[in-house]
């Protein structure tokens, strides 16, 4: 299930989020042409209810990150399915300020939101791409992930 709605938030990030607002299709339409691709609808169906939830956690968070020094202690499921090299990882994004700690818990409740039993290195990344997509003033972190994306160098330190 993971891959599939992974695999889903990715193609829909690649084929549409660039398009402009008028160019978008609607919910409908986009449900239509990933079936036709050959993504299965209760898997789309979940993409979306994914994706629904991302933004309203997103308008319910207004707040600021408190203080740089803090540490996260991940719970023993948390860890469990964020392995070292994801927690590792989230710490990276943290410590070169690409995620604040907002942020860092958003793409924590997201990641576990998929509901599978481990959450790898590379989706991971996608779900902190999308999490930054949305913010306001986030724009550099989202360009600096983008590429971390794309260009597929870091290596995390644990």
């Amino acid at each position: 299930m993971n891959e599939n709605v992974v695999d889903i938030l990715i193609y829909l990030f690649e084929n549409f989020m660039d398009a402009e607002l008028s160019d978008q299709p609607d919910q409908t339409e986009l449900q239509e042409e990933l079936a036709q691709v050959g993504f299965p609808l209760p898997m789309i169906k979940k993409a979306f209810r994914w994706l629904d939830e991302l933004a309203w956690r997103q308008s319910a968070c207004q707040q600021t990150a408190h203080t740089r020094q803090a540490i996260r202690i991940y719970t023993a499921q948390e860890s469990i399915r964020l392995d070292t090299e994801c927690r590792g990882m989230l710490l990276f994004l943290e410590q070169h300020e690409i995620l604040d700690q907002i942020g860092r818990e958003l793409v924590i409740d997201r990641a576990l939101a998929l509901e599978t039993a481990h959450i790898s290195v590379e989706e991971l990344r996608w779900i902190v791409l999308l999490v930054l997509m949305n913010q306001p003033g986030r724009e550099s972190a989202f360009a600096h992930m983008e590429e971390l994306i794309y260009n597929d160098t870091p290596r995390y330190l644990h």
